[in-house]
C-alpha cells in the first residue's frame, strides 16, 4: 500500500517549534495551494493544509520559512479521528518528509 503526497504552495504561517517530552523538536505549519479550476468570478480558490514537521525539517523551515514563500512537501498523510458530544471529527494532516525551499530569497538564505 502506498501513502505518498506531493504538494507545492505557499507558506500561511511562521511554524514555531516545540519540543516533544522525548526532546525531539516538532512544528506545525499551514500551506495554501491553489485549485485546478475558477470560481464563478473566475478567481482562483485555495485549500489550506496542515504540515507537520520534525526534527531538522521543523528547525530549517522555522528558521527560513516566512509567509507568502513557496515550498515543495513530499509527506504522507496521517488521519485520526475523535468522537465529542455524539460527534465524530475526522482530521488530516501531512506529515513532512521532504522540503524543498522554491522561493529565491529561501535559495540564497541557504547558501
Amino acid at each position: 500500500m502506498i501513502n505518498q503526497c506531493v504538494l507545492v504552495g505557499r507558506v500561511k504561517e511562521i511554524p514555531e517549534i516545540q519540543m516533544t517530552s522525548k526532546g525531539n523538536a516538532v512544528a506545525h505549519m499551514l500551506v495554501e495551494t491553489d485549485k485546478a479550476f475558477r470560481n464563478e468570478d473566475g478567481s482562483l480558490s485555495t485549500d489550506v493544509f496542515r504540515v507537520v514537521l520534525w526534527k531538522g525539517i521543523a528547525e530549517e523551515c522555522a528558521s527560513v520559512c516566512k509567509p507568502g514563500d513557496l515550498i515543495g512537501i513530499k509527506g504522507r498523510l496521517s488521519s485520526n479521528n475523535y468522537q465529542g458530544n455524539e460527534n465524530y471529527f475526522y482530521n488530516c494532516e501531512v506529515i513532512a518528509e521532504k522540503v524543498s525551499f522554491l522561493s529565491e530569497r529561501m535559495k540564497s538564505a541557504m547558501q
